[in-house]
């Protein structure tokens, strides 16, 4: 059968989320099993199709699905519709099947109300895909199918949940036929927390895949050119051993990638972090959510504050970025939190701080407690917002209240970054010299072209990604920061300096293309128009040396 999985659209833009633009990694594990199973399989992007319908129609009529498959979580359900209505305009033949965590906690509310869903998939995929396709396939009735959800007449039916697979290696690998960078070790979370809706989806189990499984997945990834992976387990330090295995791994086989990841404050040691970035991990993301333990506790979170200052502490130590999230709007929130917050912010000095509404999901132990205190029902999710906030529900919250805490603490964090910076500390690790290096010129190229170029005085800025540079030749040569620092040097004036600078990086890295080009431009500044010209014309290949091997060319002539 022909099949087509599709990842729908949000109803608002959230370009800045490489965790919600991508396509879900549980897609191509479902995808994956279905091509081994005899079916012609096509996974489709359809995020940023919010406002071009169109392409999605030529898609559903050029490959003229069988079954579309829509990954739904709740705040893209009505892109999820859409696209159901979609399929159903261009073939009304196709059968429409909804599936992902937002559906399997809204399956009745999908299908009460929207008659172009045929039918829900609750939970994991891989093996009740293909029980429904055989069932559709054989005319058979729908009841035995695990995992379903349908209509039988006028009645919504739940047939049973299949066992979860118990061995996740098991699984064909989605690298055979798809391209990702999205992987994971492990499915599932150990933790409670009210907002979240894994440890009911997972029902608080948690497998794993064992570690020479996933570096061969990404080992086949790189080998198409993939560099940079997002290892997407809620809290992929949970086992150490398992960890410090992977990591092993990828540095036996060679595998020059980088890598980011998610984890608990509590799940983090010197070791673990030391192999991590020797691995090529470069940022690590915890779920700080307050700074107050009282809205912690409310939370369910478990952590403590000598927790995650320790984490936040050796993570930075040890040549990586570690994220915050930070979740504002809660119950029990109040001008003493957020101070708390903010203090507790400026005491652990996040490189990277995200700030997010407290959000009500259905799944969540905290949609259970919004459903009693406020009478909420599924009717709810029939409003056009992408989102249920709790403080749309909370009495003793307001908007602009809710709002300006988010301000202050979104105000604050921006204020107190470069004095993070200058107070950067690494460990006394010679091994890890040149992932330090690597460390300090990532950064300093996001304070000199990339997220931060722009929030910051030029003066500011460029004194921060100046200082990083230099930081990072201190810890051993680097072509990110010999570039910088020479564009940097050039940029101000001193042409000189620049030249010496891209001179000794291009003397180290022979083969980078940027270095060259950059010197180029540098040795014409200071009137060496032949110099230049003998590492211009290595590039001809390059369209943007073109212009500047022309310019040398007539200097020479008529010099």
């Amino acid at each position: 059968m022909k099949i087509l999985l599709a990842y729908p659209y949000f109803q608002q833009d959230r370009a800045e989320d490489e965790n919600v633009v991508a396509i879900p990694i549980g897609v191509y594990y479902v995808a994956a099993t279905l091509v081994e199973a005899g079916h012609d399989v096509t996974v489709a992007n359809w995020h940023g199709l919010r406002d071009k319908p169109e392409v999605m129609e030529k898609e559903l009529r050029e490959i003229a699905p069988d079954i579309l498959g829509v990954t739904v979580f709740t705040a893209n359900r009505w892109g999820a519709v859409q696209a159901a209505r979609m399929a159903k305009k261009v073939n009304p033949k196709t059968t429409v099947v909804f599936g992902g965590i937002g559906a399997t906690f809204l399956a009745h509310f999908f299908l009460d109300r929207f008659q172009v869903v045929d039918c829900v998939l609750r939970g994991e995929g891989e093996l009740a895909f293909p029980a429904l396709l055989q069932a559709i396939k054989d005319g058979t009735s729908l009841a035995h199918v695990p995992n379903l959800s349908w209509r039988d007449g006028k009645q919504v039916c739940d047939n049973p949940c299949a066992p979860f697979v118990s061995d996740l290696d098991s699984l064909p690998d989605p690298a055979k036929y798809f391209t990702f960078k999205h992987v994971i070790l492990s499915r599932g979370c150990p933790g409670k927390c009210i907002f979240c809706g894994s440890p009911r989806f997972w029902e608080g189990r948690v497998r794993f895949h064992s570690p020479a499984y996933l570096v061969r997945q990404i080992e086949r990834l790189s080998s198409r050119g993939i560099r940079f992976f997002y290892v997407s387990d809620d809290t992929f330090t949970l086992r150490r051993e398992m960890v410090l295995e992977f990591c092993r791994l990828l540095q036996e086989r060679g595998l020059k990638v980088q890598w980011q990841a998610i984890s608990r404050v509590d799940r983090v040691d010197e070791e673990t972090l030391a192999a991590m970035r020797a691995a090529g991990c470069v940022q690590i993301s915890y779920g700080v959510e307050s700074g107050s333990p009282e809205i912690r506790k409310t939370l369910r979170k478990n952590t403590t504050d000598k927790q995650i200052r320790r984490a936040f502490d050796l993570t930075t130590r040890y040549g990586m970025v570690a994220r915050a999230y930070i979740i504002y709007g809660n119950p029990g929130e109040c001008e003493a939190t957020i101070e708390q917050s903010r203090r507790f912010l400026h005491s652990i000095r996040p490189l990277v701080a995200l700030f997010h509404v407290l959000t009500v999901l259905p799944g969540t132990e905290l949609y259970d407690r919004a459903c009693r205190e406020f009478g909420v029902t599924d009717d709810v999710w029939n409003m056009d917002e992408e989102d249920l906030l709790w403080f749309d529900l909370d009495p003793a919250l307001e908007f602009k209240q809710v709002h300006d805490w988010g301000t202050r603490l979104k105000r604050a964090q921006h204020e107190a970054l470069p004095e993070y910076v200058e107070q950067l500390e690494v460990a006394e690790e010679p091994r890890l010299y040149p992932a330090f290096a690597d460390f300090f010129s990532r950064l300093g190229m996001t304070f000199d072209q990339g997220d931060y170029a722009e929030n910051y005085p030029q003066g500011t800025r460029d004194h921060l990604a100046e200082r990083l540079f230099r930081r990072a030749l201190q810890y051993g040569a680097d072509p990110k920061a010999s570039l910088g620092l020479g564009m940097l040097l050039h940029r101000h004036g001193h042409h000189s300096e620049a030249v010496s600078e891209l001179e000794e990086g291009l003397r180290q890295f022979p083969n980078e293309p940027n270095l060259r080009l950059c010197l180029g431009i540098a040795l014409m500044n200071v009137g060496r128009f032949k110099a230049a010209l003998s590492h211009l014309e290595k590039l001809r290949a390059f369209p943007q040396a073109q212009p500047y091997i022309q310019q040398c060319r007539e200097a020479v002539t008529h010099h």
